[in-house]
């Protein structure tokens, strides 16, 4: 059996790294030709089965002590161990093969400052990030990461793109790409005979048009957007905002707009599956996303999906399901009123490498 450790900062099924880290380990058990570790510097839950975990601690405080510790902890127990294959995915520089799913920090703030107003507090957050010790070490990590990994596997044809941008020394033949997949099992269409009655397990109004969007980061994720949007679409039409960890700015932008009735925070919802199949629509007009995952959820949940062209999911989308400008919100309205009760908007044909499985083969074939 090939001895194989995943290397992640957290062990946990909640977060999206860290829900592919777990699903992976999970499933590399149980394939029997894998003898798996998961090196973590926290862990949030037990592991999957058959899988042993390597939890290194987190020691120092700060965002750039953290960082550090986990790259240099993490190569520790890498030598140490001598495993036969070490899967990077996440702040490692050392790896057989290493997975690219967050896309380069510096293209990533390029895109994402647009979520941020014009003039004071977006020359703050630029200036924070650019300040941050802890931001430039992962940009040290991960270019060293390009130039010593033997494999970068991109989990969008978005985020290979812009890895090639960064690191003009790559190769796109290279970098393989396998998107994201959920599981099925879970994310699945529901009988529209049990609508009404899931909505009223959620307390969302019975009668609406409801649309559905979800993120922790809600300005990235532009929130307040589809808030502004809502604001020129007819009173039946109802916001319902999975996750997130504060909802006061957003809350004061639907008060001013006079739709704060028509909005609902619902903090973490575990069961996702039911809110999809409680929407009418799926919504994410976010600034940037590697590969959202809650985009492919919605999708394998029956639902009608817009999302924007900084979102490497929305490949999976039809033309007129993606959003251009992020920060349109009138556009992003008259979309939404075309397609919420349009039926499905996944892209015919389009059937890239994706889930698991493939990984599995690239840890076999890795010498």
């Amino acid at each position: 059996m090939k001895r194989v450790a995943l290397m992640l900062p957290r062990l946990s099924r909640y977060g999206g790294a860290e829900q592919f880290g777990y699903r992976l380990a999970e499933h590399l058990a149980a394939c029997g030709e894998f003898d798996v570790t998961f090196v973590c510097a926290g862990q949030d839950g037990p592991p999957p089965q058959g899988v042993r975990v390597i939890r290194v601690g987190r020691p120092v405080p700060g965002k750039l002590g953290k960082t550090l510790w986990f790259a240099l902890a993490a190569e520790a127990v890498r030598r140490r161990e001598g495993f036969d294959v070490t899967v990077g995915l996440g702040n490692t520089v050392f790896q057989d093969i290493a997975r690219l799913s967050g896309g380069p920090t510096g293209l990533f703030w390029d895109y994402s400052i647009r979520a941020y107003g014009e003039g004071l507090p977006r020359t703050l957050k630029s200036l924070a990030r650019r300040l941050s010790p802890g931001k430039q070490l992962a940009r040290v990590i991960e270019r060293l990461q390009a130039r010593h990994t033997k494999l970068l596997v991109a989990n969008s044809h978005f985020v290979r793109d812009l890895t090639l941008e960064a690191f003009p020394f790559l190769q796109a033949e290279d970098i393989p790409v396998i998107y994201n997949q959920p599981d099925l099992s879970r994310f699945r269409p529901a009988d529209a005979a049990r609508k009404p009655a899931l909505r009223r397990d959620l307390d969302l109004p019975e009668d609406a048009g409801l649309i559905v969007t979800a993120g922790t980061n809600f300005r990235l994720k532009g929130i307040h957007v589809l808030i502004r949007a809502l604001a020129h679409l007819p009173a039946s039409f109802h916001l319902a905002v999975a996750g997130g960890r504060s909802s006061g700015d957003m809350l004061a932008l639907a008060r001013t707009l006079g739709v704060q009735e028509r909005v609902r925070f619902l903090g973490r919802v575990d069961d996702m599956p039911a809110l999809y199949q409680a929407a009418d629509i799926f919504v994410l007009p976010t600034f940037y996303d590697a590969c959202a995952n809650a985009v492919l959820e919605a999708l394998a949940c029956g639902l009608p999906v817009i999302s924007t062209a900084c979102n490497g999911s929305s490949a999976f989308l039809e033309p007129r399901a993606v959003l251009p400008d992020p920060a349109d919100d009138a556009e992003l309205a008259r979309r939404i009123t075309a397609l919420i009760h349009g039926g499905s908007t996944a892209r015919n044909g389009f059937a890239p490498p994706c889930g698991l499985e493939p990984y599995a083969d690239l840890i076999r074939n890795c010498p």
